[in-house]
């Protein structure tokens, strides 16, 4: 038993096909050393801080990788800063009981908005190992704070690499959007078959149910 489908119906499946596949090769360029999605191009920044370092740092990347950086609305992808805390953790004592080494922990809390899809929340830590002295305290405050900046860049450019992993994000978005488009197309669409049989297909994408005639022989 053979069937064929309608020039009509061919057609348009054609044209979903070839839709789904233009989805898949475009929508995401190279930003920097960065695969991010073309959704976030424009992208709205608040910060718990708005005018502190690490808010710049975040600004600073923004420009590297060729996101323009636009105020907040509803229809805008969001990027919001809402922590930014360090912690440590001793590693070595001098005799007196100070500490001689110890690792630096910068944790930073952010959340992700993408209209009509939700809001994502994430945190990034970055550590790095630092020697302190008690005889030159001053010297070392300073040390310790340029080490915090280094560490607020790293931070940035981790919360870079996470906005790169929301492409899977506005995949989703690309596929349920299509398969709404195919389900507007092929709803209630009936395919002749030559033996006088019917094809009815269901408005579930991808799934296809054949009804016999059990009047045709």
């Amino acid at each position: 038993m053979k069937s064929f489908f309608s020039a009509n119906s061919l057609t348009r499946l054609l044209i979903i096909t070839l839709l789904a596949l233009t989805t898949a090769s475009c929508g995401f360029h190279l930003r920097g050393n960065y695969m991010l999605p073309e959704g976030i191009a424009k992208l709205s920044l608040t910060s718990f801080d708005p005018y502190g370092k690490l808010t710049r740092m975040v600004k600073y990347q923004f420009k590297l990788h060729g996101i323009e950086e636009v105020k907040p609305a509803a229809a805008v992808p969001n990027l919001n800063i809402t922590s930014e805390s360090t912690g440590d953790s001793t590693l070595s004592l001098y005799q007196n009981n100070g500490k001689a080494e110890y690792d630096l922990t910068l944790t930073v809390n952010y959340t992700v908005t993408i209209p009509n899809q939700g809001i994502e929340q994430f945190s990034t830590k970055v550590t790095r190992t630092f020697l302190d002295n008690p005889l030159s305290a001053l010297a070392k405050s300073v040390e310790r704070d340029e080490l915090v900046d280094v560490m607020r860049e790293q931070a940035a450019q981790q919360i870079m690499r996470k906005l790169a992993r929301l492409t899977t994000v506005f995949n989703k978005m690309e596929e349920d959007k299509l398969n709404a488009e195919l389900n507007q197309i092929l709803h209630n669409q009936k395919v002749s078959i030559k033996d006088g049989s019917t094809t009815t297909i269901t408005t579930t994408p991808a799934v296809i149910y054949k009804k016999q005639d059990h009047n045709a022989q």
